[in-house]
């Protein structure tokens, strides 16, 4: 699971232009705001699985687990097969591209930066899409 030398870009239907930081609700953090602070705050640091694991509804705001709880709660998590990020806010709706590295670590990137443009004309990443929110009318 997970992506190695790839630049996943922004839904075809995404409009966002800058990258938009997600909002909170009055419930607590969104996905989308986790996934974009773990992101933000650690650069490169993150995979995939981390991010979705750390995100999860039955992870989210837990620090009273122990060790032993945290790993059987990923065991159980990733027991079932698990949508990628392409199918999540940041790349879908909210205007990011994500970029993986050769170990599948995660940078952030807001559509409208340069860093986001030269990454998406990489001929030496493997270009992706984010999954579109509606379906294409022929």
């Amino acid at each position: 699971m997970g992506y190695a030398n790839t630049f996943l870009a922004v839904a075809e239907d995404g409009r966002a232009t800058p990258g938009e930081v997600p909002s909170e609700r009055a419930g607590g953090p969104t996905v989308a705001a986790i996934q974009c602070a773990m992101l933000v705050a650690a650069p490169g640091r993150w995979t995939q699985e981390h991010v979705q694991f750390a995100s999860s509804p039955g992870v989210r705001g837990r620090d009273d687990l122990s060790d032993e709880d945290l790993e059987q709660l990923r065991r159980e998590y990733f027991a079932r097969s698990r949508a990628c990020l392409r199918a999540y806010p940041l790349p879908k709706r909210l205007g990011w591209g994500l970029h993986h590295d050769a170990e599948g670590r995660i940078t952030l990137h807001a559509v409208d930066s340069e860093e986001y443009t030269r990454l998406s004309s990489d001929p030496a990443l493997t270009q992706l899409r984010a999954i579109r929110s509606s379906r294409p009318r022929w």
